[in-house]
């Protein structure tokens, strides 16, 4: 696939995509750069660990920015840990850590397989 087939493929698909998709799309490109900043800190490549880390700390605010926490019980608590995990991946690139970003990438692949589960759910009972 030529790079703007790619791109219009990736756009059409976003465009497309309901909010619960959307938010397991945000998810998979969260754990895809928090698993490749980890991957270069491990390699010294303070640059692109950087780079990635940044992406992670955008997708996490867009995600708080979002989220509006009083429409249900568990709004709150969710602020909170998206609130922890933005101030994680900011220690992760701060600190160049690689145990940090291994505890992002951990707590954000428990985040993106509930919302996973509740797409899911949604999907089968639409």
């Amino acid at each position: 696939m030529t790079p703007n087939a790619r791109a219009t493929y990736l756009d059409a698909s976003i465009a497309t995509a309901s909010p619960a998709r959307l938010l397991v799309m945000l998810f998979d490109r969260l754990q895809l750069d928090i698993g490749r900043a980890l991957e270069a800190q491990g390699n010294g490549d303070h640059q692109t660990a950087h780079h990635e880390l940044l992406h992670a700390q955008d997708i996490v605010l867009e995600l708080r920015v979002s989220l509006k926490p009083e429409l249900f019980d568990g709004g709150p608590a969710l602020a909170q840990l998206y609130d922890y995990l933005y101030a994680q991946l900011v220690q992760a690139n701060v600190r160049r850590d690689p145990a940090v970003t291994a505890e992002c990438q951990q707590l954000a692949g428990q985040l993106g397989d509930t919302w996973r589960e509740a797409a899911m759910q949604l999907a089968v009972s639409a």
